[in-house]
C-alpha cells in the first residue's frame, strides 16, 4: 500500500494537473500587437480552408519521399549497439545517382555539438535528412529529432503546439488522470507520479513558455492560434518544439534563417547547454563559434572531423595543409630525383646501374605505402556588382515619415526623418515586428506612408534582396536560360556562362534546371540577376540563408567593393560587421542609431537576455 507520504505527493499532483488544464482553457484574446509588422505577410487568412493547409501539408511529404526514393544510402554500424555514440562505417550517400558521400565514416558522439560545413550543393542537408529518416543503422534507443519545416496553420495557439509534442509526458497525464479517477492509491498511479516527477512534467509549460519567450513569442502572443502566424513564426515554434522535447540527437538545418538578433543570441545561449549530440548546419560563423565543440567539414566526398569551433577548425586546417603540402612536395622532389637519376644511370656501368635499381625499388615502395595527396582547396568564389554611376545627394529622404497597415493596428513608425546617399553602408537591427523590413519597402516604394513623405531621385535604380526572391524564379529554366531570358540584351551564351560563374555557378549547374539546384544555388541565381540589374541601392533583407560560408565572404567582399549603397537586415554578426559603418536600432516606433560596432551589440543584448532570464 501506498504511505502517507506517497499519498500526500499524488494530492498535491493531481491538484498541479488541473492548475494546467485551468491555465489551458485560458485564452488571453488581447494581443499586444507586437506582431503586426511579423504576420502581415504569410498568416492564414479567412478564405484559406483546412484542407488548403492539408493540401500543402501533402505536397511537402511528397516532395519529401520524391527524395527520399532518389537517395540511395549504405552504411555499417561500428559502435556497440548499447552505445550512446554513433559511428557508422563505409558510409556513401547518393542523389539522383550523384555521389555526395564515398566510403567515409560518420562519428557522432554523445554530449558533441558538431557543426556540420561545406559548400553549398555538397551534400550537408542531405546527409541530415538521411540520419532523420534513419537511412543510416542507428540504433532505436537514441530518438532522433530532426527540424525540416514550419508547423501548419492551426487553430492551436503556439503554447499548446510546442506542448503537445512532449508524447510520453502527453499520455502519462491522460493516464495518471483516468486512474486518479478510478483509484487515487494504486501502484500504477504512484509509478507514473514518478515518472512525471522524473520528466519534471509540473513545470512543462513553464519551460515551453520560457523557450518561445526566447524565441521572441510575448506571453500574449503564445496564446495566439498558429494561423494567425506567417510562416517564419511558425518555424520558431517549430524550433521551440525540438528544444522543449529535449532528444537524444537533435539535427538543426539553418536555425537561425528565421530569427532576429535578439533570438540567434538567445538560442546560441541555449544550445551551448545541449547535453546530448547535437548536428546543426549554419553559415553563420559567429553561431558556430558560440555553439559548436566539434566542426565536421564535407569536401571531397569525404568528412573530416574537427575538435574546436569554427575559429579553431580554421587555424587546425591551415596548419594541417601547410604540413600537407611540404609532404607533398619533399614526395615529388624526392620521385623527381630518383626518376631523373634512372634515366641518366640505369644503363650505366655496373655499379651505377645497381644504384639506379636500388633507387627504383625506393621509388616503388613509396608509391605502394601511398603518397601524399595535393591539397585540394574549395573553388574560390568573387561576386560582383557593376560599376552604378553617380548621383548627387540626396538620393532618398524620410520626412516626417509615419506608417501603420490599418487604422485600427498601431503605428510602426512614428516621424522619421533621414537620408541616405551612395556612401550609406547601414545596417538595420532590432526584434521581429520592429519593422526593419517594412522599413525597406517603404524606401522603395512598395509600401507607402500613413504621413510624411520619401522623396527618391529620379533616376535612382534599388535592387532588393529578400528572401521570397527565389520564390520568382522558373524552375523548369536552366540558370543560363532564365538569366538569358531575364537580360535579352546578352545574345551571346559564353558571355552568360562567365557572368553566372562569377556567382559559383558552373559547368552542369549553369544548364540543370533550377528545381534541382540546393537552395544556396538558387540564391546564387537571384544574386546574378540582382547584380546585373545594376543598382545605385543595395537593399538587402537576410541575405545569407542558405547560403554557404564561403559565399557570404565573397557577397562581403563584394557589397565592400561595391560603388552604390546599402542597407542590410541580417541575423549574421559576421557579416554587418564587414560591411556595415553604422547600426540603425529599429524599435519602439523609431530609430536610432547604435553608439559601437555590432559585437558592442551583441554583448548589450547578451546582458538584456540575462536580465530578461533572471526576471522570469
Amino acid at each position: 500500500m501506498p504511505s502517507d507520504l506517497a499519498k500526500k505527493k499524488a494530492a498535491k499532483k493531481k491538484e498541479a494537473a488541473k492548475a494546467r488544464q485551468r491555465v489551458k482553457k485560458h485564452d488571453d484574446v488581447n494581443g499586444e500587437g507586437e506582431l503586426q509588422d511579423a504576420q502581415v505577410n504569410g498568416a492564414v487568412t479567412n478564405g484559406e480552408t483546412n484542407g488548403d493547409v492539408a493540401a500543402l501539408t501533402k505536397e511537402l511529404d511528397e516532395f519529401e519521399m520524391r527524395k527520399m526514393e532518389a537517395r540511395a544510402v549504405t552504411g555499417v554500424l561500428a559502435s556497440h549497439p548499447n552505445s550512446t555514440d554513433v559511428h557508422i562505417s563505409s558510409l556513401s550517400l547518393t542523389f539522383h545517382g550523384q555521389e555526395l558521400l564515398s566510403d567515409t565514416s560518420l562519428e557522432l558522439n554523445s554530449g558533441r555539438r558538431y557543426g556540420l560545413i561545406g559548400l553549398n550543393g555538397t551534400g550537408k542537408s542531405m546527409l541530415l535528412s538521411a540520419i532523420g529518416h534513419r537511412e543510416v543503422p542507428i540504433p532505436e534507443h537514441i530518438d532522433i529529432y530532426h527540424l525540416t519545416r514550419e508547423m501548419a496553420p492551426s487553430e492551436k495557439t503556439a503554447l499548446q503546439c510546442v506542448m503537445e509534442v512532449d508524447e510520453e509526458r502527453i499520455k502519462l497525464e491522460k493516464e495518471a488522470e483516468r486512474l486518479a479517477h478510478e483509484d487515487s492509491e494504486c501502484e500504477k498511479l504512484m509509478e507514473i507520479y514518478e515518472r512525471l516527477e522524473e520528466l519534471d512534467a509540473d513545470k512543462a509549460e513553464v519551460r515551453a513558455s520560457r523557450i518561445l519567450f526566447g524565441l521572441g513569442f510575448t506571453p500574449a502572443m503564445q496564446q495566439k492560434k498558429l494561423k494567425d502566424f506567417s510562416g517564419g513564426w511558425r518555424m520558431r515554434v517549430s524550433l521551440a518544439r525540438a528544444l522543449f522535447i529535449k532528444p537524444f540527437m537533435l539535427l538543426l538545418d539553418e536555425p537561425t534563417n528565421h530569427l532576429d538578433l535578439d533570438a540567434c543570441v538567445w538560442l546560441e545561449e541555449e544550445l551551448k547547454s545541449f547535453k546530448r549530440i547535437l548536428v546543426l548546419i549554419s553559415h553563420s560563423q559567429d553561431f558556430l563559434n558560440g555553439v559548436c565543440t566539434n566542426i565536421i567539414h564535407l569536401h571531397q566526398r569525404k568528412l573530416k572531423y574537427y575538435t574546436g569551433n569554427y575559429d579553431q577548425y580554421v587555424k587546425t586546417r591551415e596548419e594541417l595543409e601547410e604540413n600537407q603540402m611540404k609532404r607533398y612536395n619533399w614526395e615529388q622532389d624526392q620521385i623527381a630525383h630518383m626518376k631523373n637519376y634512372i634515366a641518366r644511370f640505369g644503363h650505366g656501368s655496373a655499379k651505377l646501374a645497381r644504384q639506379a635499381q636500388s633507387k627504383e625499388k625506393t621509388l616503388q615502395k613509396m608509391v605502394a605505402s601511398g603518397l601524399t595527396a595535393r591539397v585540394v582547396n574549395d573553388k574560390t568564389l568573387s561576386f560582383y556588382f557593376p560599376p552604378c554611376g553617380k548621383i548627387p545627394p540626396p538620393v532618398i529622404m524620410v520626412q516626417n515619415v509615419s506608417f501603420r497597415y490599418s487604422s485600427d493596428t498601431h503605428f510602426i513608425y512614428k516621424n522619421l526623418e533621414f537620408g541616405i546617399d551612395l556612401d550609406t553602408r547601414v545596417a538595420l537591427v532590432g526584434p521581429n515586428g520592429a519593422g526593419k523590413s517594412t522599413l525597406l519597402k517603404l524606401l522603395m516604394g512598395e509600401l507607402l506612408p500613413t504621413d510624411g513623405m520619401i522623396r527618391k531621385h529620379s533616376h535612382v535604380k534599388i535592387g532588393r534582396y529578400h528572401q521570397h526572391l527565389t520564390e520568382q524564379l522558373e524552375l523548369d529554366l536552366s540558370p543560363l536560360e532564365y538569366m538569358m531570358k531575364c537580360f535579352p540584351e546578352i545574345k551571346e551564351k559564353e558571355e552568360m556562362r562567365k557572368i553566372i560563374g562569377r556567382y559559383g555557378l558552373t559547368g552542369k549547374q549553369q544548364v540543370s534546371p533550377i528545381r534541382n539546384l540546393s537552395d544556396g544555388q538558387k540564391c546564387r541565381v537571384c544574386f546574378a540577376w540582382l547584380a546585373w540589374q545594376n543598382p545605385h541601392m543595395l537593399f538587402l533583407d537576410e541575405p545569407t540563408n542558405h547560403l554557404d560560408i564561403e559565399t557570404i565572404d565573397a557577397l562581403a567582399e563584394a557589397i565592400s567593393e561595391f560603388e552604390g549603397g546599402m542597407m542590410l537586415v541580417s541575423h549574421d554578426f559576421r557579416l554587418i560587421q564587414q560591411v556595415a559603418q553604422e547600426i540603425w536600432v529599429c524599435e519602439k516606433q523609431t530609430i536610432t542609431k547604435w553608439n559601437g560596432d555590432i559585437l558592442a551589440y551583441k554583448e548589450h543584448l547578451k546582458s538584456k537576455i540575462d536580465k530578461q532570464t533572471h526576471d522570469i
